[in-house]
Protein backbone atom coordinates (compact mmCIF):
# COMPACT_ATOMS: atom_id res chain seq x y z
CA UNK A 1 0.00 0.00 0.00
CA UNK A 2 3.07 2.37 0.57
CA UNK A 3 3.71 2.07 -3.33
CA UNK A 4 0.41 2.75 -4.43
CA UNK A 5 0.49 5.94 -1.75
CA UNK A 6 3.64 6.91 -3.64
CA UNK A 7 2.69 6.96 -6.69
CA UNK A 8 -1.13 8.58 -5.74
CA UNK A 9 1.41 11.29 -3.74
CA UNK A 10 3.53 12.52 -7.16
CA UNK A 11 0.15 12.28 -9.10
CA UNK A 12 -0.69 15.68 -8.40
CA UNK A 13 0.14 17.36 -11.60
CA UNK A 14 0.19 14.61 -13.50
CA UNK A 15 -2.56 12.99 -16.42
CA UNK A 16 -4.90 10.79 -14.63
CA UNK A 17 -4.22 8.17 -17.43
CA UNK A 18 -0.21 8.03 -16.64
CA UNK A 19 -1.18 7.67 -12.94
CA UNK A 20 -3.56 4.63 -13.76
CA UNK A 21 -0.58 3.04 -16.05
CA UNK A 22 2.02 3.64 -13.37
CA UNK A 23 -0.24 1.49 -10.86
CA UNK A 24 -0.71 -1.25 -12.88
CA UNK A 25 2.40 -3.19 -12.17
CA UNK A 26 1.64 -2.85 -8.73
CA UNK A 27 -1.43 -4.05 -8.83
CA UNK A 28 -0.89 -6.83 -10.91
CA UNK A 29 2.16 -7.56 -8.62
CA UNK A 30 -0.21 -7.57 -5.66
CA UNK A 31 -2.89 -9.93 -7.64
CA UNK A 32 0.02 -12.38 -8.16
CA UNK A 33 0.57 -12.24 -4.48
CA UNK A 34 -3.11 -12.97 -3.24
CA UNK A 35 -3.57 -15.50 -6.10
CA UNK A 36 -3.96 -18.26 -3.51
CA UNK A 37 -6.02 -16.34 -1.33
CA UNK A 38 -10.16 -17.72 -1.33
CA UNK A 39 -11.35 -14.74 0.95
CA UNK A 40 -12.75 -11.88 -1.61
CA UNK A 41 -13.95 -8.91 0.79
CA UNK A 42 -10.13 -7.68 1.64
CA UNK A 43 -9.66 -7.66 -2.29
CA UNK A 44 -13.17 -5.49 -2.82
CA UNK A 45 -11.76 -3.30 0.15
CA UNK A 46 -8.43 -2.60 -1.46
CA UNK A 47 -9.94 -2.17 -5.25
CA UNK A 48 -12.38 0.51 -3.33
CA UNK A 49 -9.57 2.05 -1.12
CA UNK A 50 -7.55 2.39 -4.69
CA UNK A 51 -10.14 4.27 -6.24
CA UNK A 52 -11.00 6.40 -3.86
CA UNK A 53 -7.27 7.67 -3.40
CA UNK A 54 -7.99 8.45 -7.49
CA UNK A 55 -11.33 10.09 -6.81
CA UNK A 56 -9.22 12.39 -4.54
CA UNK A 57 -6.82 13.12 -6.32
CA UNK A 58 -8.80 14.33 -9.20
CA UNK A 59 -10.95 16.58 -6.94
CA UNK A 60 -7.28 18.04 -5.56
CA UNK A 61 -6.81 18.43 -9.27
CA UNK A 62 -9.78 20.39 -9.89
CA UNK A 63 -8.67 23.00 -7.66
CA UNK A 64 -11.70 25.61 -8.15
CA UNK A 65 -15.42 25.72 -7.31
CA UNK A 66 -15.90 25.89 -10.78
CA UNK A 67 -14.00 24.20 -12.35
CA UNK A 68 -15.40 21.01 -10.22
CA UNK A 69 -18.88 22.35 -11.06
CA UNK A 70 -17.83 22.21 -14.71
CA UNK A 71 -16.15 18.52 -14.54
CA UNK A 72 -18.84 17.15 -12.64
CA UNK A 73 -21.58 18.17 -15.18
CA UNK A 74 -19.15 16.92 -17.58
CA UNK A 75 -19.27 13.61 -16.18
CA UNK A 76 -22.89 13.57 -15.86
CA UNK A 77 -24.61 15.16 -12.82
CA UNK A 78 -27.15 17.63 -12.85
CA UNK A 79 -26.56 21.57 -12.53
CA UNK A 80 -27.97 22.19 -9.05
CA UNK A 81 -25.99 18.93 -7.50
CA UNK A 82 -22.79 19.85 -9.14
CA UNK A 83 -22.93 23.02 -7.64
CA UNK A 84 -23.82 22.31 -4.33
CA UNK A 85 -21.21 19.89 -4.29
CA UNK A 86 -18.25 21.57 -5.89
CA UNK A 87 -18.95 24.53 -3.45
CA UNK A 88 -19.11 22.53 0.06
CA UNK A 89 -16.34 23.02 1.56
CA UNK A 90 -15.09 19.59 2.22
CA UNK A 91 -11.89 18.42 1.76
CA UNK A 92 -11.01 15.88 -0.78
CA UNK A 93 -10.80 12.53 1.39
CA UNK A 94 -14.60 12.97 2.08
CA UNK A 95 -15.74 14.24 -1.49
CA UNK A 96 -13.71 11.18 -2.95
CA UNK A 97 -16.49 9.06 -0.99
CA UNK A 98 -19.61 10.74 -1.03
CA UNK A 99 -22.24 10.24 -3.65
CA UNK A 100 -21.30 12.78 -6.07
CA UNK A 101 -18.13 11.14 -6.63
CA UNK A 102 -19.17 7.98 -6.63
CA UNK A 103 -21.74 9.02 -9.20
CA UNK A 104 -19.77 10.75 -11.71
CA UNK A 105 -16.69 8.03 -11.50
CA UNK A 106 -18.06 5.07 -11.39
CA UNK A 107 -16.07 1.86 -11.51
CA UNK A 108 -16.71 1.67 -14.81
CA UNK A 109 -15.02 4.69 -15.73
CA UNK A 110 -11.73 3.48 -14.01
CA UNK A 111 -12.61 0.07 -15.57
CA UNK A 112 -12.61 2.25 -19.22
CA UNK A 113 -9.72 4.16 -18.13
CA UNK A 114 -7.63 1.08 -17.56
CA UNK A 115 -7.84 0.76 -13.91
CA UNK A 116 -6.89 -2.82 -13.28
CA UNK A 117 -8.78 -4.30 -10.55
CA UNK A 118 -7.32 -6.95 -7.94
CA UNK A 119 -10.60 -9.20 -7.42
CA UNK A 120 -10.59 -9.78 -10.85
CA UNK A 121 -7.25 -10.30 -11.73
CA UNK A 122 -7.23 -13.02 -8.98
CA UNK A 123 -10.64 -14.42 -10.08
CA UNK A 124 -9.11 -14.53 -13.68
CA UNK A 125 -5.50 -16.23 -12.52
CA UNK A 126 -7.98 -18.58 -10.57
CA UNK A 127 -10.00 -19.67 -13.63
CA UNK A 128 -6.86 -20.09 -16.01
CA UNK A 129 -4.78 -22.23 -13.84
Amino acid sequence: MQRVREILKRGRGRNTQRIIEELGPALRGWANYFSFVDVKRPLEALDQWIRRRLRGLIWRQWKRSATRRRKLQGLGLDAPRAWKSAGNGRGPWWNAGASHMNQALPRKWFDDQGLISVLDTVRGLKRSA
